[in-house]
């Protein structure tokens, strides 16, 4: 067992974890924080991405050791944030929105991209989601609800 020190939704955090125990099953077992959803389990379909010290991260794949004195943000930590709030007016406006498993983790994924406000088109903007797989929504509504927010910024 290891204690980690860390700082989630910005309150302060210790806990003993097993080394092996990855970041997404730290938060949702032992934090109770749901919002961050396990999909694939291997990186792949984005359900479980965080900010990790503000970067997007896969938390399936990174280990919970690995973040101590490191500052976590979920999708339970985005309530004020105002990005966040346009992504999901947008996000229910556009019809992005299914069975919302995806969902915490798009909108982490292109929160980033706005507050990044990367300059792209529509292809680039799919090309910028496509690390997080959504089975519902064929991705019209989810590339028009960002494409509004980032336009909206710009």
């Amino acid at each position: 067992m290891s204690t980690i020190n860390l700082k989630i939704n910005g309150a302060e955090v210790s806990a003993t974890v097993e080394p092996r125990t990855h970041l997404a099953d730290f938060l949702r077992e032992q934090q109770r924080l749901t919002g961050t959803h396990l999909g694939c389990e291997h990186g792949h379909c984005g359900a479980c991405t965080v900010l990790l010290n503000g970067e997007p991260v896969r938390s399936c794949l990174t280990l919970a050791v690995s973040c101590q004195g490191a500052m976590v943000e979920t999708i339970e930590g985005m309530e004020d944030d105002d990005t966040m709030q346009s992504l999901r007016d947008a996000f229910k406006s556009e019809h992005a929105l299914q069975c919302g498993f995806c969902s915490p983790g798009m909108l982490m994924t292109a929160r980033d991209l706005v507050r990044r406000r990367r300059a792209c088109d529509d292809q680039q903007l799919r090309e910028a989601l496509a690390g997080n797989w959504c089975r519902c929504t064929g991705y019209l509504g989810i590339v028009r609800a960002v494409r509004r927010v980032l336009d909206a910024n710009s």
